[in-house]
C-alpha cells in the first residue's frame, strides 16, 4: 500500500547554464536556504584573509548538528578571527544530534546548525572593520557583497530577497540557477573574484565532510562515500551538489519542503547521473530507502521513483 507522496522537481545544468538534464520544473522558484552556504563562506573568506583550518572552513560551509566537534569548530574559527562567541545572532537551539542534545541541552546560539556561517560573516566584518551588530540587515556591506557574489555566480540582475531561518537575507531564484552556482563551484574558476576562495570552500567540505552536517545526515554521508560530490542542503526540501569530475551542478527541490523526501530523492538523481558506484549504493541505503517503523522495528520503506528528462 502506497501511504504517502512527495513531489519535485530537480535541474542538472554545466558551467555554461545548459540544461543537461530534468525532473519536472527546472525553472521553478525557490529560496536558496543553506545551501547557498558554500557560496556565502566564499564570499566571508575573501573579505577575510585569515589562515583557515579545514575545519573551520567546512563549517563555515555547514548545516551541523552541533555535535561537540562542530561546536569546537565554530569557536576555533570565531578565535582565530578574535570574534567574541556573543556576537553571534542567530538563533539560540538545542543541538539537532539528539545524542548531543541529552548530555547538553541548553539552548545556545553556537549550537545553531548556521554558527559556522554567521561566524565566517563576522570574521569578514572584522576584516573589513564593518559593524559587526549589525551583519544580518540586507543593506550591511558583508550581506551587498554576498548578493553581489550570488548574481555572479547566477549569471541573473536580481533575485528575490527574504530571511532565512537564522536571520540573514535568503536569496530565491530559478532552481536551474541554483545548480549553475554549484556547476561553478566545481569549476571555481568560473567565479573570477571568488575563485580561490570557492575552491577553498569545495576543498575543505570534501576534507570534511563530517563538519558539513554530521551523524545520521545524508550530506555526510554522500560525501564519505563520494569524495568528487560537493553536496549541501537546505531548508524546505532543497537539496544541491557539485558533481566535481565532471563540471555540472544539480539542485532538486520537494514540492512539499518534506526533509525525509530529499535525501532518497538526491541519491537516485545522482545514481541516474552515474555519480555513484554500486559500492557507494550499497553504503547509502539507510539514506535512499529510509525505513518506516513500527513498534520500533521496519514495516515499510520510502522509495524515491522517477526517472530523468533531457532537453
Amino acid at each position: 500500500m502506497e501511504e504517502s507522496v512527495h513531489s519535485g522537481d530537480a535541474a542538472v545544468v554545466d558551467v555554461e547554464g545548459r540544461l543537461v538534464a530534468f525532473v519536472g520544473d527546472p525553472l521553478r522558484p525557490v529560496f536558496a536556504r543553506s545551501s547557498m552556504k558554500p557560496l556565502q563562506a566564499s564570499v566571508s573568506m575573501s573579505l577575510a584573509a585569515f589562515e583557515f583550518s579545514d575545519r573551520e572552513v567546512a563549517v563555515m560551509c555547514a548545516s551541523h548538528n552541533a555535535e561537540p566537534v562542530h561546536v569546537e569548530a565554530v569557536r576555533s574559527l570565531l578565535d582565530r578571527a578574535e570574534v567574541p562567541e556573543e556576537d553571534l545572532r542567530c538563533p539560540a537551539v538545542r543541538p539537532w544530534d539528539e545524542e548531543t542534545a541529552i548530555e547538553r541541552p541548553d539552548p545556545r546560539r553556537i549550537n545553531s546548525d548556521c554558527s559556522g556561517k554567521h561566524g565566517g560573516m563576522l570574521a569578514a566584518c572584522r576584516a573589513q572593520g564593518w559593524p559587526r551588530d549589525t551583519y544580518l540587515r540586507p543593506d550591511h556591506p558583508v550581506q551587498r557583497s554576498v548578493l553581489s557574489g550570488v548574481l555572479a555566480a547566477a549569471d541573473l540582475e536580481a533575485v528575490e530577497v527574504g530571511v532565512d531561518g537564522c536571520g540573514v537575507p535568503v536569496h530565491g531564484m530559478p532552481l536551474a540557477s541554483m545548480a549553475l552556482i554549484f556547476a561553478r563551484l566545481a569549476r571555481p574558476e568560473r567565479l573570477g573574484r571568488l575563485e580561490n576562495a570557492a575552491r577553498r570552500a569545495t576543498e575543505a567540505m570534501r576534507a570534511e565532510p563530517y563538519l558539513v552536517a554530521g551523524r545520521g545526515r545524508p550530506d555526510t554521508a554522500i560525501m564519505e562515500v563520494a569524495p568528487s560530490l560537493v553536496v549541501k542542503g537546505g531548508a524546505e526540501g532543497l537539496r544541491c551538489v557539485a558533481l566535481v569530475g565532471r563540471g555540472l551542478g544539480m539542485a532538486l527541490k520537494i514540492r512539499d519542503g518534506s526533509a525525509r523526501a530529499s535525501g532518497p530523492a538526491t541519491i537516485r538523481l545522482l545514481e541516474l547521473l552515474e555519480a555513484l558506484d554500486d559500492r557507494a549504493i550499497d553504503r547509502l541505503a539507510p539514506f535512499a530507502r529510509p525505513p518506516v517503523l513500527g513498534a520500533g522495528e521496519p514495516v515499510g520503506e520510502l522509495v524515491a521513483d522517477f526517472s530523468l528528462q533531457r532537453p
